[in-house]
């Protein structure tokens, strides 16, 4: 990361005492709810810090910075109390004022019009290094093809391009907003020769690819329609509805890549879908009617819920 300027410690230190205050103002009440808000965007006020100054969490914690006659910074001060005040007062996601976010092992450049990558996502990757370890990647000695179905920020399919170095990746999406995204993360990360992206509706764009798959890998919408207006005011008024809105019941696109999916995965290949809580029978039962899956598995995110369905091609 690049600093184009440095401040004091004992500048940061005021602006940040100058931001809680901010935000302690915003939220007055004593109530719970208010209580757990004000942590979060006092916890996200800090991560914005550690993300533009070159200072940790611990300095920030023990405020040991403060003596430090320069710290290197991204933002003026000045710019970083206009970002802090669009995130009280308009709840613009701090990813998105920053223009990136953290993920996995890497940075990814993001923007309204593109979801956000969640923490709990990356268990899909684990899931995936666990179906076919490293140690023999390639057991058929075949070029090993993955498909990541509504890709948007290219997340997931730089994450398996980084941890199966040796297979192509073919990244799915139908917003043009997205696809840009993903390919200057792609580009940033340099893997645009081992991922492909293309425009287009779940596995349409791939019929190329059709029995030859490996592995096909999705964080699709999967939240019923109704609820998304009632989402936090973060995600319901910034991030796109395209990526959120599952349809009445939230399955319209769980179902089409479960119906899918066995036209394009090899025998052996596996099917890996993230869903919402609650979701996971009905979504055993998709993968069971279609009597073209064995070893269907549910696994829990880091919370506990039952978040992703795994299943293999018979």
């Amino acid at each position: 990361m690049e600093h184009s300027r440095c401040v004091s410690g004992e500048d940061l230190w005021q602006w940040r005492q100058s931001a809680r205050q901010s935000t302690l103002t915003d939220f007055p009440s004593a109530h719970h709810e208010n209580v757990q808000i004000v942590n979060e965007y006092l916890h996200e006020l800090d991560w914005l810090l550690t993300a533009v100054a070159a200072i940790d969490h611990l300095a920030l914690k023990l405020e040991t910075y403060r003596d430090c006659p320069a710290i290197a910074i991204e933002r003026s001060l000045p710019n970083l109390s206009i970002l802090w005040q669009r995130r009280l007062i308009e709840q613009m996601p701090v990813q998105y004022l920053l223009g990136r976010t953290d993920w996995r092992d890497f940075t990814l450049t993001v923007a309204p019009g593109v979801l956000i990558p969640r923490p709990e996502t990356e268990l899909l990757i684990d899931l995936a290094l666990a179906a076919f370890p490293q140690a023999d990647p390639e057991a058929d000695h075949e070029p090993a093809h993955w498909a990541d179905l509504g890709t948007g920020s290219g997340a997931i399919a730089l994450a398996l391009a980084k941890s199966f170095p040796h297979a192509s990746l073919h990244a799915v999406d139908t917003s043009a907003t997205a696809l840009n995204i993903a390919k200057q993360n792609a580009t940033q990360l340099g893997l645009t020769e081992q991922v492909q992206f293309y425009q287009g509706d779940w596995l349409d764009p791939l019929i190329h690819l059709k029995g030859s798959l490996k592995g096909i890998i999705s964080n699709p919408p999967y939240i019923p329609s109704a609820i998304v207006p009632t989402l936090q005011p973060e995600v319901a008024r910034h991030e796109p509805h395209l990526a959120l809105d599952g349809g009445a019941d939230g399955l319209d696109a769980l179902r089409i890549i479960v119906l899918q999916a066995p036209d394009f995965l090899k025998s052996g290949g596996v099917l890996l879908l993230e869903m919402m809580m609650g979701q996971a029978e009905a979504v055993c039962m998709l993968l069971k009617q279609s009597g073209c899956y064995s070893n269907i598995q549910i696994h829990p995110d880091l919370a506990g819920i039952q978040r992703f369905a795994q299943a293999y091609r018979i």
